[in-house]
Protein backbone atom coordinates (compact mmCIF):
# COMPACT_ATOMS: atom_id res chain seq x y z
CA UNK A 1 0.00 0.00 0.00
CA UNK A 2 1.46 3.44 -0.56
CA UNK A 3 -0.15 4.87 2.15
CA UNK A 4 0.96 2.85 5.11
CA UNK A 5 -1.25 4.55 7.60
CA UNK A 6 -0.92 3.05 11.08
CA UNK A 7 0.49 -0.85 12.03
CA UNK A 8 0.12 -2.60 14.75
CA UNK A 9 1.28 -6.14 16.40
CA UNK A 10 -1.75 -7.73 18.31
CA UNK A 11 -0.64 -10.51 20.64
CA UNK A 12 -3.43 -13.33 20.55
CA UNK A 13 -4.08 -15.91 23.41
CA UNK A 14 -2.03 -19.37 22.75
CA UNK A 15 -5.77 -20.96 21.82
CA UNK A 16 -6.61 -18.41 19.37
CA UNK A 17 -8.23 -20.19 16.36
CA UNK A 18 -6.82 -18.05 13.13
CA UNK A 19 -8.30 -20.35 10.65
CA UNK A 20 -10.93 -19.95 11.69
CA UNK A 21 -10.40 -15.85 11.23
CA UNK A 22 -9.29 -17.10 7.63
CA UNK A 23 -11.74 -19.49 6.31
CA UNK A 24 -14.55 -16.61 7.62
CA UNK A 25 -13.28 -14.11 5.38
CA UNK A 26 -11.95 -16.65 2.42
CA UNK A 27 -16.61 -17.71 2.09
CA UNK A 28 -16.68 -15.54 -1.40
CA UNK A 29 -14.83 -16.98 -3.60
CA UNK A 30 -14.44 -14.24 -5.94
CA UNK A 31 -12.84 -12.20 -3.46
CA UNK A 32 -14.81 -9.34 -4.28
CA UNK A 33 -14.55 -7.33 -0.34
CA UNK A 34 -12.28 -9.60 1.29
CA UNK A 35 -9.06 -11.76 0.09
CA UNK A 36 -7.37 -14.44 1.60
CA UNK A 37 -3.62 -15.86 0.77
CA UNK A 38 -1.80 -18.02 2.95
CA UNK A 39 -2.10 -16.85 6.37
CA UNK A 40 -2.98 -12.95 5.30
CA UNK A 41 -6.50 -11.34 5.03
CA UNK A 42 -7.26 -7.91 3.41
CA UNK A 43 -10.39 -6.76 3.50
CA UNK A 44 -11.78 -3.26 1.95
CA UNK A 45 -13.64 -1.56 4.52
CA UNK A 46 -15.00 2.36 5.62
CA UNK A 47 -13.15 3.61 8.41
CA UNK A 48 -14.56 6.43 9.90
CA UNK A 49 -16.56 7.24 6.38
CA UNK A 50 -13.74 6.82 4.29
CA UNK A 51 -12.36 4.23 2.03
CA UNK A 52 -9.77 1.65 3.15
CA UNK A 53 -8.22 -1.13 3.35
CA UNK A 54 -6.98 -3.48 6.05
CA UNK A 55 -3.98 -5.99 6.24
CA UNK A 56 -4.11 -8.92 8.46
CA UNK A 57 -0.82 -10.97 8.78
CA UNK A 58 -0.81 -13.88 11.05
CA UNK A 59 2.54 -15.84 10.21
CA UNK A 60 4.42 -14.62 13.03
CA UNK A 61 3.12 -17.23 15.97
CA UNK A 62 1.16 -15.90 18.52
CA UNK A 63 0.13 -12.14 17.21
CA UNK A 64 -1.39 -10.57 14.08
CA UNK A 65 -0.20 -7.49 12.24
CA UNK A 66 -2.34 -5.43 11.33
CA UNK A 67 -2.00 -2.38 8.77
CA UNK A 68 -4.63 0.32 7.58
CA UNK A 69 -4.03 2.49 4.91
CA UNK A 70 -6.02 5.11 6.57
CA UNK A 71 -4.85 8.74 7.30
CA UNK A 72 -3.25 8.79 10.91
CA UNK A 73 -5.74 6.59 12.71
CA UNK A 74 -6.26 6.56 16.43
CA UNK A 75 -4.43 3.80 17.59
CA UNK A 76 -6.61 3.20 20.50
CA UNK A 77 -10.09 3.23 18.47
CA UNK A 78 -7.92 0.88 16.10
CA UNK A 79 -7.36 -1.30 18.73
CA UNK A 80 -10.31 -1.52 20.17
CA UNK A 81 -11.60 -2.43 16.55
CA UNK A 82 -9.21 -5.23 15.99
CA UNK A 83 -9.93 -6.52 19.23
CA UNK A 84 -13.99 -6.44 18.51
CA UNK A 85 -12.91 -7.75 14.97
CA UNK A 86 -11.00 -10.67 16.13
CA UNK A 87 -13.57 -12.01 18.78
CA UNK A 88 -10.75 -10.88 21.58
CA UNK A 89 -13.28 -9.70 23.61
CA UNK A 90 -15.65 -12.46 23.61
CA UNK A 91 -15.77 -14.21 27.12
CA UNK A 92 -15.56 -17.72 25.30
CA UNK A 93 -13.36 -19.11 29.11
CA UNK A 94 -16.90 -18.38 30.96
CA UNK A 95 -18.48 -21.03 29.08
CA UNK A 96 -16.22 -23.58 29.76
CA UNK A 97 -15.99 -22.13 33.88
CA UNK A 98 -19.93 -21.80 34.42
CA UNK A 99 -21.00 -25.00 31.92
CA UNK A 100 -17.73 -27.41 31.81
CA UNK A 101 -18.93 -29.91 33.75
CA UNK A 102 -22.06 -30.61 31.49
CA UNK A 103 -21.62 -33.69 29.61
CA UNK A 104 -22.54 -31.91 25.97
CA UNK A 105 -20.95 -29.19 26.67
CA UNK A 106 -17.68 -30.39 27.72
CA UNK A 107 -17.92 -32.22 24.34
CA UNK A 108 -18.34 -29.64 22.74
CA UNK A 109 -15.35 -27.70 24.17
CA UNK A 110 -13.31 -30.43 23.39
CA UNK A 111 -13.84 -30.81 20.10
CA UNK A 112 -13.38 -26.74 19.14
CA UNK A 113 -11.54 -25.52 22.05
CA UNK A 114 -10.71 -21.62 21.58
CA UNK A 115 -13.91 -21.24 19.46
CA UNK A 116 -14.72 -17.36 18.91
CA UNK A 117 -16.98 -15.64 16.50
CA UNK A 118 -14.89 -13.55 13.82
CA UNK A 119 -16.65 -10.43 13.05
CA UNK A 120 -18.21 -8.52 10.00
CA UNK A 121 -16.03 -5.32 9.49
CA UNK A 122 -19.08 -3.07 10.78
CA UNK A 123 -22.15 -3.87 12.56
CA UNK A 124 -24.21 -2.41 9.36
CA UNK A 125 -22.20 -5.28 7.33
CA UNK A 126 -23.26 -7.84 9.57
CA UNK A 127 -27.00 -6.43 9.53
CA UNK A 128 -27.34 -6.31 5.53
CA UNK A 129 -25.32 -10.01 5.54
CA UNK A 130 -28.33 -11.27 8.37
CA UNK A 131 -30.93 -9.82 6.05
CA UNK A 132 -29.73 -10.78 3.15
CA UNK A 133 -28.98 -14.85 4.06
CA UNK A 134 -32.99 -14.67 5.27
CA UNK A 135 -34.43 -18.26 4.25
CA UNK A 136 -31.67 -19.04 1.43
CA UNK A 137 -28.73 -21.20 1.38
CA UNK A 138 -25.37 -19.34 2.08
CA UNK A 139 -24.07 -20.20 -1.03
CA UNK A 140 -27.38 -17.61 -2.67
CA UNK A 141 -26.21 -15.44 0.15
CA UNK A 142 -22.82 -14.71 -0.36
CA UNK A 143 -23.74 -14.47 -4.41
CA UNK A 144 -26.52 -11.29 -3.34
CA UNK A 145 -24.18 -9.83 -1.25
CA UNK A 146 -21.10 -10.01 -3.87
CA UNK A 147 -24.05 -8.38 -6.28
CA UNK A 148 -25.14 -5.44 -3.69
CA UNK A 149 -21.10 -4.90 -3.26
CA UNK A 150 -20.17 -4.54 -6.79
CA UNK A 151 -23.22 -2.73 -7.75
CA UNK A 152 -23.24 -0.12 -4.34
CA UNK A 153 -19.77 -0.54 -2.95
CA UNK A 154 -17.13 2.01 -2.92
CA UNK A 155 -14.18 0.78 -4.91
CA UNK A 156 -10.53 0.72 -4.31
CA UNK A 157 -7.43 1.39 -6.14
CA UNK A 158 -6.33 -1.94 -5.96
CA UNK A 159 -9.55 -3.22 -7.29
CA UNK A 160 -11.15 -4.30 -3.99
CA UNK A 161 -14.89 -3.13 -3.42
CA UNK A 162 -15.82 -1.75 0.29
CA UNK A 163 -19.47 -2.85 1.29
CA UNK A 164 -21.93 0.01 0.30
CA UNK A 165 -22.93 2.83 3.52
CA UNK A 166 -25.82 3.58 4.31
CA UNK A 167 -26.25 6.22 2.23
CA UNK A 168 -25.54 3.60 -1.30
CA UNK A 169 -28.67 1.55 -0.23
CA UNK A 170 -30.49 4.82 0.40
CA UNK A 171 -29.83 6.13 -3.12
CA UNK A 172 -30.55 2.79 -5.07
CA UNK A 173 -33.80 1.99 -7.43
CA UNK A 174 -35.79 -0.91 -6.68
CA UNK A 175 -34.29 -2.26 -10.19
CA UNK A 176 -30.80 -1.84 -8.70
CA UNK A 177 -31.63 -3.64 -5.59
CA UNK A 178 -33.80 -6.46 -7.31
CA UNK A 179 -31.19 -6.63 -10.10
CA UNK A 180 -28.89 -7.97 -7.45
CA UNK A 181 -31.01 -10.66 -6.37
CA UNK A 182 -32.85 -9.28 -3.28
CA UNK A 183 -36.65 -10.05 -2.78
CA UNK A 184 -38.92 -7.21 -2.67
CA UNK A 185 -39.16 -7.81 0.59
CA UNK A 186 -35.51 -8.04 1.81
CA UNK A 187 -34.79 -5.02 -0.44
CA UNK A 188 -37.17 -2.87 1.61
CA UNK A 189 -35.89 -4.42 4.61
CA UNK A 190 -32.61 -3.05 3.85
CA UNK A 191 -33.52 0.26 2.97
CA UNK A 192 -35.51 0.24 6.05
CA UNK A 193 -32.18 -0.57 8.00
CA UNK A 194 -30.17 2.25 6.11
CA UNK A 195 -32.58 4.77 6.58
CA UNK A 196 -32.96 4.36 10.66
CA UNK A 197 -28.88 4.27 10.09
CA UNK A 198 -28.76 7.43 8.52
CA UNK A 199 -30.78 9.28 10.00
CA UNK A 200 -29.01 7.97 13.64
CA UNK A 201 -32.34 6.39 14.93
CA UNK A 202 -29.92 3.23 14.67
CA UNK A 203 -26.87 4.25 15.68
CA UNK A 204 -24.78 1.02 15.32
CA UNK A 205 -21.51 2.00 15.45
CA UNK A 206 -21.63 4.22 18.54
CA UNK A 207 -22.98 1.09 19.91
CA UNK A 208 -19.71 -0.67 18.66
CA UNK A 209 -17.43 1.76 20.24
CA UNK A 210 -19.39 1.26 23.85
CA UNK A 211 -17.62 -0.93 26.65
CA UNK A 212 -19.90 -2.99 26.80
CA UNK A 213 -22.62 -2.62 23.84
CA UNK A 214 -25.53 -1.75 25.10
CA UNK A 215 -27.02 -5.28 24.02
CA UNK A 216 -31.06 -4.42 25.53
CA UNK A 217 -30.53 -1.05 23.51
CA UNK A 218 -29.90 -2.68 20.43
CA UNK A 219 -31.74 -5.61 20.52
CA UNK A 220 -34.63 -2.47 20.95
CA UNK A 221 -33.66 -1.12 17.92
CA UNK A 222 -33.22 -3.56 15.98
CA UNK A 223 -36.80 -5.00 16.62
CA UNK A 224 -38.17 -1.71 15.61
CA UNK A 225 -37.75 -2.58 11.60
CA UNK A 226 -39.88 -4.56 10.16
CA UNK A 227 -38.29 -8.21 8.41
CA UNK A 228 -35.49 -7.91 11.29
CA UNK A 229 -37.22 -10.65 13.69
CA UNK A 230 -35.33 -12.80 16.71
CA UNK A 231 -33.28 -14.80 14.12
CA UNK A 232 -31.85 -11.80 12.90
CA UNK A 233 -31.22 -9.86 15.66
CA UNK A 234 -29.32 -12.42 17.16
CA UNK A 235 -27.13 -12.99 14.54
CA UNK A 236 -26.85 -9.50 13.90
CA UNK A 237 -25.84 -9.37 17.66
CA UNK A 238 -23.14 -11.78 17.45
CA UNK A 239 -21.51 -11.05 13.67
CA UNK A 240 -21.89 -7.43 14.37
CA UNK A 241 -21.13 -6.95 18.45
CA UNK A 242 -19.66 -10.20 19.44
CA UNK A 243 -22.75 -10.70 21.74
CA UNK A 244 -22.53 -14.25 22.98
CA UNK A 245 -26.56 -14.38 24.83
CA UNK A 246 -28.26 -14.32 21.80
CA UNK A 247 -30.51 -17.21 21.02
CA UNK A 248 -29.91 -19.05 17.52
CA UNK A 249 -32.64 -21.87 17.91
CA UNK A 250 -34.18 -20.79 14.75
CA UNK A 251 -31.29 -21.56 12.82
CA UNK A 252 -31.56 -24.65 10.65
CA UNK A 253 -27.89 -25.94 11.19
CA UNK A 254 -27.89 -25.35 14.99
CA UNK A 255 -31.05 -27.44 14.90
CA UNK A 256 -29.88 -30.45 12.88
CA UNK A 257 -25.84 -30.25 15.03
CA UNK A 258 -28.65 -30.50 18.16
CA UNK A 259 -29.99 -33.42 17.38
CA UNK A 260 -26.89 -35.28 16.50
CA UNK A 261 -25.01 -34.05 19.68
CA UNK A 262 -27.84 -35.42 21.93
CA UNK A 263 -28.37 -38.73 19.37
CA UNK A 264 -31.85 -37.64 18.41
CA UNK A 265 -33.77 -39.34 15.35
CA UNK A 266 -34.55 -36.06 13.63
CA UNK A 267 -33.60 -31.82 14.21
CA UNK A 268 -35.38 -30.80 17.39
CA UNK A 269 -38.00 -28.36 16.96
CA UNK A 270 -37.25 -24.76 17.49
CA UNK A 271 -39.17 -24.34 20.76
CA UNK A 272 -36.95 -27.29 22.41
CA UNK A 273 -33.97 -25.93 21.14
CA UNK A 274 -34.59 -22.64 22.72
CA UNK A 275 -35.32 -24.28 25.99
CA UNK A 276 -32.26 -26.21 25.39
CA UNK A 277 -30.06 -23.07 24.89
CA UNK A 278 -31.50 -21.07 27.37
CA UNK A 279 -29.74 -23.31 30.39
CA UNK A 280 -26.64 -21.84 28.81
CA UNK A 281 -27.64 -17.91 29.60
CA UNK A 282 -25.37 -15.58 28.34
CA UNK A 283 -23.48 -18.23 26.49
CA UNK A 284 -26.53 -19.45 24.34
CA UNK A 285 -24.67 -18.20 20.68
CA UNK A 286 -21.34 -19.30 21.65
CA UNK A 287 -22.65 -22.94 22.40
CA UNK A 288 -25.02 -22.60 18.64
CA UNK A 289 -21.59 -22.08 17.52
CA UNK A 290 -19.95 -24.42 18.47
CA UNK A 291 -22.72 -26.54 17.10
CA UNK A 292 -21.96 -24.86 14.15
CA UNK A 293 -18.29 -25.79 13.46
CA UNK A 294 -19.10 -29.61 15.44
CA UNK A 295 -17.47 -32.39 13.49
CA UNK A 296 -20.30 -34.03 10.67
CA UNK A 297 -20.78 -35.27 7.46
CA UNK A 298 -21.89 -32.24 5.82
CA UNK A 299 -19.87 -28.72 6.65
CA UNK A 300 -21.88 -25.91 8.47
CA UNK A 301 -21.10 -23.13 5.99
CA UNK A 302 -22.94 -20.70 8.21
CA UNK A 303 -20.14 -20.82 10.33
Amino acid sequence: MNNPGAVLTLPLPADFRHADVLRFYARDREQVSERTAGQCIEKALHWQGQPALLQLDFSKPGSVVAQLSAEAPNTSALLHYLRNLLGLNQDIDGLRIAHGEHPEIARLLKQTPGLRMPQRASPFEAACWAVIGQMISVEAAISVRRRVIRTLGTPLPNGMVCHPEPAALLGASADELRSCGLSASKAATLKRLADAVDSDLLPLDAWAATIPPPAAAIAAGLAQIKGIGPWTQGYILLRGYGMLDGSMHGDVVVRKRLGTLLNLPEAPDQPFTEQWLARFGEWKALVAAHLWAMPADTPAKDY
